[in-house]
Parts: C-alpha cells; sequence; structure tokens
C-alpha cells in the first residue's frame, strides 16, 4: 500500500513538472508567417490607432501613443522584420508589452490565439543568414500543422538597436 500511495506521489509530482514546463505563447500574423511571443509579457492588446511621430527616430518606431498617462513607444514589426509595406485595416492590432520597467507597444497584422507548448514541441530555430536576428529567436514551436515562430520579445525590445529600454536593467 505504501508503495501505491509513493507511485500516485510520483505521478502527480509529474505532471505539475509538465504543468511548469509548459509554455504559453500569443500567436500573431505578420504577412503569411505566424509568430509567438510568451504570453506573459503581454499586458493588453489593442486596435491600431493613429500615433504620434518622433523625429529622427528610426523607421519601425512608428511614434509614441498615450495609453492612460503612460506614453508608450510603437514599434511596427513588419517593418522591422522587412516584411513590406504596412497596411492597417480593422484586424491590425498593437500588443500592448511589459519588458522589465517599460511598456512598449507592437504592431502586427492580427492575433489569433494562445498556444500552450511543451519544451519537446519547440525545436532549435535553424542557424540562417537571415535580416532577422536569430539571437532573439527561442526556436519554432510546432502544434499538429502549425509553426510559430518563437520570438524572445523580451530580448529584442531591450536589445541596443532598438533603443527603447535602458540597458542598466
Amino acid at each position: 500500500m505504501i508503495k501505491g500511495s509513493e507511485g500516485s506521489k510520483l505521478s502527480s509530482h509529474s505532471e505539475q513538472a509538465t504543468e511548469l514546463s509548459m509554455q504559453e505563447f500569443l500567436a500573431f500574423t505578420l504577412g503569411n508567417e505566424e509568430y509567438g511571443i510568451d504570453i506573459l509579457k503581454v499586458q493588453e492588446i489593442r486596435g491600431y490607432e493613429a500615433v504620434t511621430r518622433i523625429a529622427n527616430a528610426p523607421e519601425f518606431l512608428k511614434g509614441v501613443i498615450n495609453l492612460r498617462g503612460i506614453i508608450v513607444p510603437i514599434v511596427d514589426m513588419r517593418i522591422k522584420f522587412n516584411l513590406g509595406t504596412p497596411t492597417y485595416d480593422q484586424l491590425t492590432v498593437v500588443i500592448i508589452l511589459n519588458i522589465g520597467s517599460r511598456v512598449v507597444g507592437m504592431v502586427v497584422d492580427s492575433v489569433s490565439d494562445v498556444m500552450t507548448l511543451l519544451p519537446e514541441q519547440i525545436r532549435p530555430a535553424p542557424e540562417m543568414n537571415t535580416t532577422f536576428n536569430n539571437d532573439f529567436l527561442i526556436g519554432l514551436g510546432t502544434l499538429e500543422e502549425r509553426m510559430l515562430i518563437l520570438v524572445d520579445i523580451g530580448k529584442m525590445m531591450s536589445s541596443p538597436e532598438m533603443g527603447l529600454t535602458d540597458n542598466e536593467e
């Protein structure tokens, strides 16, 4: 009897370990590709609205918005990833992120859902010579026929090339 109870403790322990190792990603689209970012970095999702341009800002920095008294820089991910000229319509959304002590918004074509992935569903990203910096890739998430390009959005948004956060963090 004691062995049986220990066995059930082990199985419940492994279930807890599985739950802890699962990660949730917010899936969004840019062009024909589907990307995913850690859901824990997402504060909210909003419709696209006009932004206030900042003089001499990089092209991918669309400008800023006032979000309940907080000035939030807005990055257009289609421009950042060189995916052609962005178009803004009713599906275009801004994902508001909490990155360290900063709030940053990113414009994407659309948001689809939240995907829960186990570690074995996340494959390492292949080494490629692209405009996308592989340092910002977590890997490729696979779920049935879907494949998400998983982006370490915290690392990307706080990188010196973005210039959005203080590098003191």
